[in-house]
């Protein structure tokens, strides 16, 4: 970057030209920097699920049974993948298997991959930051899940690509909290509008609102107080952050999202369901996959939710908060 902005045409072009970098790499079987970073993210996951499914496959002298399919039903379910997924990958993978014939493990590991895509890329959805106007986002979650952290590496991201970006720290709850974002915002070069440890969030929220029009930012990223999904008044509150920064924006948000943390497994879910009923989500920010031998939690949501999959994180590096590519999961859960 030169360290003009980018207007809408450029920034178009731009993201048209990370995405095509991309696919060419995965075309021609290279992994680039992401995807080495993905697939060692993913290695305890893949440690399960992997051996699980060659365990299973080998030795066999090409001969695939249904014992072959109900291990995989179980390796899938113990990876997080969740029953309903599964169900519907193994029951597409078992009509294609008439269909095809396949000769083998490796026939039937490439299908197996490409059943999980399939069933992932419909909620691989980009952020909605882009030019034109100021786009604003609220990011949520309970405590724990990494969500200060995430807001400080989209921030690092957002400006490397050449935006302006005000960040709110709302989580007014945790001095911790605050100190941490204003860490983040030296180090990416963003502004960070906060008030005193146990000020009211919502008027953080006006501030940095206010500060983002007055400056004319490109993004305003807010973070808000970790929370327990259970706790009706907290999540009342996060409503009222919602209506502040809409209002003051004239506008409704860009992105309200929602970061899990992988660990937590199928309890994410249920985060999800309750953080849904308080404020209007557009997608998830799935953390720590790096640390959890249940990455498959990544299908559960896909097929549980539906709800955007935007970005995920597989290592404490400002770098390893990427967007989410269903291609590139699904071959890193088995490389």
């Amino acid at each position: 970057m030169t360290g003009l902005r980018p207007d809408a045409g450029e920034w178009s072009h731009l993201m048209r030209e990370r995405a095509l970098t991309f696919e060419r790499r995965q075309n021609m079987g290279e992994g680039g920097g992401w995807f080495s970073r993905l697939r060692a993210g993913l290695a305890k996951t893949r440690a399960g699920l992997a051996s699980r499914v060659e365990g299973l496959l080998s030795g066999r002298g090409g001969r695939i049974d249904e014992s072959v399919y109900e291990g995989l039903e179980e390796a899938l379910v113990l990876a997080d993948a969740g029953v309903t997924a599964t169900m519907s990958i193994m029951e597409r993978l078992r009509e294609r298997a008439k269909r095809e014939a396949p000769k083998g493990a490796e026939d039937l590991k490439r299908m197996l991959k490409e059943e999980i895509a399939a069933l992932l890329r419909p909620v691989a959805r980009p952020l909605a930051l882009d030019p034109p106007g100021l786009a604003a986002a609220m990011v949520v979650g309970v405590n724990g899940s990494g969500k200060t952290t995430s807001v400080g590496k989209l921030a690092w991201r957002l400006q490397r690509e050449g935006r302006q970006v005000i960040i709110g720290a709302a989580d007014t709850f945790r001095a911790a909290a605050i100190e941490q974002l204003q860490v983040w915002g030296r180090r990416a070069g963003a502004a960070v509008i906060a008030h005193e440890p146990g000020a009211d969030p919502a008027a953080v929220a006006f501030d940095a609102a206010q500060a983002a029009v007055a400056r004319g930012a490109d993004v305003l990223l807010v973070d808000t107080a970790g929370r327990l999904h259970t706790r009706t008044n907290l999540m009342e509150e996060l409503r009222k952050v919602h209506r502040v920064m809409t209002s003051r924006l004239g506008q409704p948000l860009r992105e309200v999202l929602l970061v899990l943390d992988a660990t937590t497994g199928q309890n994410g879910l249920v985060q999800a369901r309750q953080f849904a009923e308080a404020v209007p989500l557009t997608g998830i920010v799935l953390t720590k996959l790096d640390g959890t031998a249940k990455g498959g939690i990544v299908i559960a949501i896909a097929s549980e939710l539906g709800l955007p999959v935007k970005l995920v994180g597989v290592g404490e590096g400002a770098e390893d908060l990427q967007d989410f590519a269903p291609e590139a999961f699904a071959e890193a859960l088995f490389s």
